[in-house]
């Protein structure tokens, strides 16, 4: 009997079908309701669970050794995890590595957030490419009574993430300024001390490696809430926009975010850059539109093919939606595409330094084949100073 209580199942991952999964649950005892999503990366699972971009998603690690390096404190892209949820093959293992300063175990359970192991990843996986990012109930209890038919129900009655905006849920309170660069070992989180250029970055849930990457080009980043006016971003007489990654429905963020844009493009002549969100509601704001894709794009392996040069670049991705290529209005030119499906992964404005990307040039798995792109952000106002 006491065989059979320690193997019974403490955690339960159930879909809106009815398909349901049992396992050993970790982190927070408690039930979280979301879109699933599955993602391919061998390494960086604290910075993909504190990404704001998986806000309202469960994350399915396909890579089964999940939790073997613990967690610190310095490897955070926002100070808590955003992520509903994570789904492993194998229950995480103490960790093994000198900078680990708590176990993923108690660092998810002092953080409200609900895990299972013991999935067979593979075969989740494959549910969701086939059908799509499924709604879903996680749930752990120590106990291992569940309700699965009332879990069920609750899956069915997730609304998903279309026409949802979730960059006001994520997004900074109050503006404040970055000024730590890139890493230098064995130094880390040094302050730049030299700038070059005044950026304002709009927070759509931008990751903190974003700003590093930023300052260590020369940018002071002054950051601004996702619900900034034009006159926000302005009063602060930038020489450059950054428009921030983050998560929801890009549709539903333009409907305030695309008239800020459209008002600084209308009245200043500087540049934009944006990644991931701030892509998506580049383009919208420049007239093109976006659809919501079957399953996404979440990894750090997917190949991008540079229109321009040729390049193929190995990339980090994470997102659910795409700009639709196909509804770029004149002017406006596709620079990347996907060599995985096809989608859209940038664009820019033939008359003016405006561009954008989907996938995240900072997460380096190249590993350093897209910093060019904050080179080129800098280059763009460099000249604006110096025509």
């Amino acid at each position: 009997m006491a065989s059979l209580m320690r193997n019974k199942p403490t955690a339960c991952l159930v879909l809106a079908d009815g398909t349901f999964f049992y396992g050993h649950g970790f982190g927070a005892a408690g039930t979280t309701i979301a879109e699933l999503c599955f993602n391919t990366a061998m390494t960086g699972y604290q910075e993909i669970m504190t990404d704001p971009s998986y806000a309202g998603q469960i994350i399915t690690f396909t890579f089964p050794h999940i939790g073997n390096v613990g967690v610190n404190s310095e490897d955070n892209e926002t100070t808590n995890p955003v992520a509903a949820g994570m789904v492993v093959k194998w229950n995480p293992t103490e960790p093994s590595n000198w900078r680990a300063t708590e176990s993923l175990n108690n660092w998810l359970s002092r953080r409200d957030r609900i895990a299972i192991g013991g999935i067979d990843t593979r075969r989740l996986t494959r549910v969701i490419r086939h059908q799509g990012a499924p709604h879903v109930a996680l749930e752990h209890r120590p106990d291992g009574d569940f309700d699965i038919l009332g879990l069920v129900e609750a899956a069915k009655q997730f609304n998903g993430l279309k026409g949802v905006d979730l960059a006001r849920e994520v997004t900074c309170a109050h503006s404040y300024v970055w000024n730590k660069k890139l890493w230098s070992w064995p130094n880390t989180n040094e302050i730049k001390t030299t700038t070059q250029f005044n950026v304002v970055a709009i927070d759509y849930g931008i990751k903190r490696n974003i700003l590093r990457c930023l300052v260590n080009s020369g940018c002071k980043t002054t950051i601004l809430p996702a619900t900034s006016s034009t006159e926000d971003v302005l009063a602060h007489k930038p020489d450059g926009l950054f428009l921030s990654n983050g998560p929801g429905d890009p549709a539903a963020t333009a409907q305030y975010a695309a008239p800020m844009i459209q008002g600084v493009m209308e009245k200043t002549d500087i540049p934009i850059f944006g990644i991931c969100l701030g892509h998506q509601i580049l383009a919208l704001a420049l007239g093109a539109k976006t659809v919501k894709m079957n399953h996404g794009h979440h990894g750090a392996n997917h190949p991008v093919k540079d229109l321009n040069s040729g390049q193929v670049k190995i990339t980090s991705m994470n997102h659910g939606f795409a700009v639709d290529s196909q509804t770029l209005p004149d002017g406006v030119i596709e620079t990347h595409r996907s060599l995985f499906d096809g989608s859209n992964c940038g664009i820019r404005t033939t008359d003016r330094p405006i561009f954008s990307v989907q996938y995240h040039p900072e997460a380096s798995p190249g590993p350093q084949d897209n910093y060019t792109l904050f080179e080129q952000f800098c280059d763009a106002m460099q000249k604006q100073h110096n025509p």
